[in-house]
């Protein structure tokens, strides 16, 4: 059975007790900390310096570390700025070790303790379903009435794992991890499920989620119905052909289409869209989803589910996002 990010009560990352260099802060405390401007700051972090500092102070009860007598403990923000940079961009850990003054295991370490703290303290309350009204009404102002979200499930590059690697296999022929997601009309996560195989089909991934019973169960929405003909419909979802067409779950109509069917499929089509913006935009704002991740199974869910979190916080401060990190992004993809 895949260990999905659900499962993440009982796994415990790896704790690691690391030290800053008495000689190596000098580029962190004195130039990047002190110096650099929000232009800076935005180019290395993908944050800007106000976003990455209330960052540290909501990680910072899982994240802070004494002193002892001998050496004093790599500070929090310190470790968040390194698992950050790792984050955002295609730097190999030695690279970003030299950044900070820091060997390549603190960086791993780094990425690996911010992470899991992200995953404790902030998933459970930002990626989370939010106001369902205003994210129906985002959906009907785009043209799909009584919409709830929009679903699709994307790859994402892994080495090759020491076990069952041929089940990691996409039909692309990689390795990957698959995330599968519904957001809501601004392109924000409000479920996540990931840590599945590459090789498992969509529907599969969705049948044995947690939101799949919720919509089964009527839970996940409120009981909110429209009159469409003679029909009562509930909240619904949108997805692709890929998943299973039921009454809370709307997909494309398929083959020779009359004109309102046809209507139905751009309207669908044009919501969904969302999805597939939002995972175009997690992989440009956050290029280690692209770059082969090289963690752990048991690790690589938490840093994707992390990078999920990430975004939406994102999201919710107005964070810039460069034209630029699309073009790097793209060609990421293509190597």
């Amino acid at each position: 059975m895949c260990k999905s990010w659900c499962y993440w009560g009982k796994v415990h990352g790896v704790e690691c007790r690391f030290w800053a260099r008495e000689t190596s802060t000098d580029r962190w405390d004195r130039i990047m900390l002190q110096v650099w401007d929000d232009s800076q700051w935005l180019r290395n972090f993908h944050v800007h310096k106000g976003t990455f500092m209330e960052l540290c102070d909501l990680l910072s009860p899982a994240l802070k570390r004494q002193n002892t007598r001998m050496r004093a403990a790599l500070t929090v923000e310190k470790r968040v700025a390194i698992a950050l940079w790792k984050l955002a961009t295609p730097d190999s850990y030695r690279s970003v070790g030299n950044q900070f003054g820091v060997g390549k295991s603190t960086v791993g370490a780094a990425v690996i303790q911010v992470t899991n703290a992200i995953k404790d303290l902030l998933i459970s309350t930002v990626v989370t379903l939010g106001n369902v009204q205003v994210i129906v009404d985002g959906f009907a102002a785009m043209g799909f009435p009584n919409c709830g979200g929009a679903m699709d499930g994307t790859h994402l590059p892994i080495l090759s794992p020491e076990h069952q690697a041929t089940e990691y296999i996409n039909c692309k022929g990689y390795f990957s991890m698959l995330l599968q997601a519904l957001v809501d009309h601004k392109g924000c996560f409000t479920n996540i499920n990931v840590g599945w195989p590459g090789k498992v089909h969509d529907a599969r991934v969705f049948r044995n989620s947690g939101l799949f019973q919720k919509l089964e169960e009527g839970t996940c929405f409120l009981d909110q119905k429209i009159t469409v003909g003679d029909v009562e419909i509930p909240i619904i979802i949108l997805g692709d052909p890929a998943y299973p067409l039921m009454p809370w779950l709307m997909k494309p109509y398929k083959g020779s289409l009359d004109s309102s069917q046809d209507l139905f499929n751009y309207r669908l089509s044009k919501c969904r869209m969302v999805v597939e913006c939002a995972f175009g935009c997690v992989k440009a704002h956050w290029r280690s989803l692209l770059t082969w991740i090289d963690l752990s199974k048991v690790n690589i869910p938490i840093a994707i589910a992390a990078c999920c979190a990430l975004h939406n916080i994102c999201e919710s401060k107005g964070e810039t996002f460069m034209v630029g990190w699309e073009v790097e992004a793209n060609r990421l993809a293509a190597d």
